[in-house]
């Protein structure tokens, strides 16, 4: 169709001339305004009626090929409906672009490349290496693809190299006309709709749209609808539903556009409709998330009975420089944040948001567009066969179900206490209901909180509420083992009959009765099934009442403590004592020792003479405080005669070593010993058990004359007495019975 466009209309002469004003102001059909039919089809025209001249060009442009060509081609891919679409193949092959993390693999790529280059070069056979650094290669890959982090899925998700909707439609469909406008004067090139076939079924197709380019993706707004996108896709919801197509959307989008417009022009109230919308129509809805869904610009058309994502999609409702942005004032923290925010495949799937994944091939979907979309076809066909089953009621309560079964939560786990901060005070869980573990958990941290402050001299806690809890799980297990024996009935019957009985005075029957229940239920409580439970709550019970004791005992103790403490201090004070330890520690120096053991006897006689002297005042000056002392047995005496102890014990040990060394029956016996306890130090059989005992009896037997030497029986005795004496009746066990193994 000709263009016609006009050059400046001279006008001039009285205006009561043959061509009226509005001859010269109406438009024509061909869009020339201020041009009388008239002089259209001429290329020039001068004429002078009365003083007026009028001047007009016609120029030629070029024809539009849209929507058709003047010839078009039958034999084009897709039919001649393909020609419809304005989107065709690129001219030019795109940039290969490399991540950051896919370095390490450019590295051996260019390995690769060096070595063909050079066999080329050459004319050598290097065969043999390029098959070795193909094969790292390909394993450094598959490595690689197979443990991505979150925020490098995320980027493979961004690639700009990655597959648009149009690839994929045109790549799965056999015919695909697309459909523009919202029928509201706009034509949002962010969201494509169209109608297309698949294996002759018919489906309407919608979505986002990204470019494959830096014109392209300012052409699509960088795939970030405006609210004429979204209306255009409701408008085409309408059309599948009432024509009966099922619909397929295509999800590839940061968000929806933000800016001003957008916002003056109702982006919320077009995302809101779209979402009441897509709940209620009748026909399958399957979606398809290929790179990033950004929160309600992706959800928008997201609404579906089926949710799949490409293996490296991410599905967010902020992304991940944003949440750290909000988090951790730094964008810089995006992996982490990616990470938190649970957002790729496998993650969404074990949430039960997305319902299946569709594979890529190694190197993310650009490697391979052709194969991801095959995949993507067999998934829809799959899924759409599954859906088209069910009546239209079953479909919209599947539709339903899906995201009323989302945010599912469990409870009864800790918060950690910074998490705590303005929230709502905990309601106290019904009995039965706190895990065993989660007890044992209490139980052990108030042991632990008991511990450190005996440390630090301090105990400041409050046992009753764990206690209270604990005596709630025991009534609980205690009913449910009455119930499962059958003797709640009997229980009742007897509360009814105290509650009547008057003043609360109970006859001799009643009390019969109730011991007779009482024994009833002690003799079957082990037979009940939750009996394991209540011995195991009743023994963490008696955990925390003694741990409760312990701890108001000590802290009776703490003002006792101190004022010992206080007196000891007074008594080490006194010049007396005090120029007798300084004689003393000048002494010792003197001497050279470093320990009690390194004492001559004099010295040990001085030393036990000054403490039995600092005990006697301290003893003395805490009963004249009022403080009783049962037990005047001090740590130097005890240092002292462990000493002698250890003394008579090396002497004994050392007589038995002679009489092993001079008895070679003895000695074989004890080789013996050590060679079975050796040889079945894992898992002892019955027979080595009893060899080692046969054999341990036999070697008692044979050192037991020396024992009974006349020197050692009398130091034996001697030293039992002293310790009898100071511990006030013990039997002297200090001393240690002879090992032979």
């Amino acid at each position: 169709m000709a263009s016609v466009s006009q050059s400046p209309v001279n006008i001039s002469g009285s205006l009561s001339s043959a061509t009226s004003a509005a001859d010269l102001l109406r438009s024509s059909i061909n869009g020339v305004n201020g041009v009388p039919l008239q002089t259209l089809g001429k290329g020039h025209v001068g004429s002078r009626q009365k003083g007026l001249n009028i001047v007009a060009k016609v120029r030629k442009v070029k024809k539009h090929e849209y929507p058709w060509p003047q010839d078009p081609d039958p034999n084009v891919k897709g039919g001649v409906l393909s020609h419809l679409s304005p989107f065709k193949p690129l001219k030019e092959k795109p940039k290969p672009v490399t991540l950051e993390f896919e370095k390490p693999l450019m590295d051996l790529q260019k390995k690769i490349i060096d070595v063909q280059k050079m066999a080329n070069e050459t004319g050598l056979d290097f065969s043999d290496q390029i098959i070795s650094l193909e094969n790292k290669y390909q394993q450094a890959l598959k490595d690689l693809y197979t443990h991505l982090t979150p925020i490098q899925r995320v980027n493979i998700a961004r690639h700009p190299n990655r597959p648009t909707f149009l690839d994929h439609v045109f790549n799965i469909t056999d015919k695909f006309v697309e459909l523009h406008g919202d029928r509201a004067g706009y034509d949002d090139p962010a969201v494509v709709t169209g109608i297309g076939t698949i294996d002759g079924r018919r489906f309407m197709f919608m979505g986002h749209q990204k470019g494959r380019n830096t014109k392209e993706n300012i052409q699509r707004n960088f795939g970030m609808p405006t609210p004429h996108g979204y209306r255009k896709a409701l408008r085409m919801m309408y059309y599948a539903d009432h024509h009966g197509f099922p619909i397929v959307t295509f999800i590839d989008t940061p968000g929806a556009f933000a800016d001003l417009k957008s916002e003056e022009l109702g982006q919320g109230e077009a995302i809101a409709h779209n979402l009441r919308t897509m709940f209620g129509l009748k026909v399958p809805i399957v979606s398809i998330v290929m790179g990033e869904g950004g929160s309600g610009g992706a959800l928008a058309i997201g609404c579906a009975n089926k949710l799949l994502m490409l293996e490296n999609a991410v599905f967010y409702v902020a992304s991940p420089e944003a949440c750290a942005a909000i988090l951790w004032k730094t964008a810089k923290a995006s992996p982490k944040a990616a990470e938190k925010l649970k957002i790729t495949a496998n993650e969404l799937c074990k949430l039960q948001i997305a319902d299946g994944i569709i594979p890529e091939p190694l190197g993310g979907a650009h490697a391979d567009p052709h194969w991801t979309s095959e995949q993507i076809k067999k998934a829809i066909l799959e899924s759409m066969d599954e859906l088209q089953t069910m009546g239209t009621e079953e479909l919209l309560r599947h539709r339903m179900l899906k995201f009323r079964k989302i945010g599912g939560f469990q409870e009864g786990l800790p918060v950690e206490p910074e998490k705590k901060v303005n929230m709502k005070r905990k309601e106290e869980p019904r009995p039965g209901l706190i895990s065993d573990k989660v007890l044992q958990g209490e139980v052990n941290k108030l042991k632990e909180q008991i511990m450190k402050a005996k440390e630090s001299s301090s105990i400041d806690m409050d046992q009753n509420g764990l206690i209270e809890k604990l005596q709630r799980e025991i009534n609980y297990e205690f009913s449910e083992a009455a119930k499962a024996l059958g003797i709640e009935e009997k229980l009742s019957q007897m509360r009814e009959e105290f509650a009547k009985a008057e003043n609360g005075q109970l006859t001799s029957g009643q009390i019969e009765n109730l011991e007779r229940l009482k024994n009833e239920f002690n003799e079957k409580l082990e037979t009940a099934p939750n009996y394991g439970r209540l011995k195991y709550k009743l023994s963490l019970l008696k955990e925390i009442t003694e741990a409760k004791v312990f701890a108001e005992n000590y802290k009776k103790t703490l003002p006792l403590k101190a004022k010992v403490n206080e007196k000891f201090k007074e008594v080490l004070e006194k010049s007396t004592l005090k120029q007798k330890i300084e004689n003393l520690k000048a002494e010792v120096e003197k001497s050279g020792a470093s320990s009690i053991e390194e004492f001559d006897q004099d010295l040990k006689e001085k030393v036990l003479e000054v403490r039995e002297e600092v005990e006697s005042e301290f003893v003395n000056a805490l009963e004249s405080s009022g403080v009783h002392v049962t037990s005047k047995i001090g740590q130097s005496s005890m240092s002292l005669v462990k000493a002698k102890v250890d003394e008579l014990n090396a002497e004994i040990n050392q007589i038995i070593q002679d009489v092993i060394e001079s008895t070679p029956d003895l000695k074989s016996k004890i080789e013996m010993l050590k060679l079975e306890v050796v040889k079945d130090k894992n898992t002892p059989s019955k027979e080595s058990k009893e060899k080692i005992e046969a054999l341990q009896q036999q070697i008692k037997e044979g050192v037991a004359d020396v024992m009974s030497s006349a020197a050692i029986k009398e130091k034996y005795e001697q030293l039992q007495a002293e310790l009898a004496e100071l511990s006030g009746g013990s039997d002297g066990s200090l001393i240690k019975e002879p090992s032979y193994a």
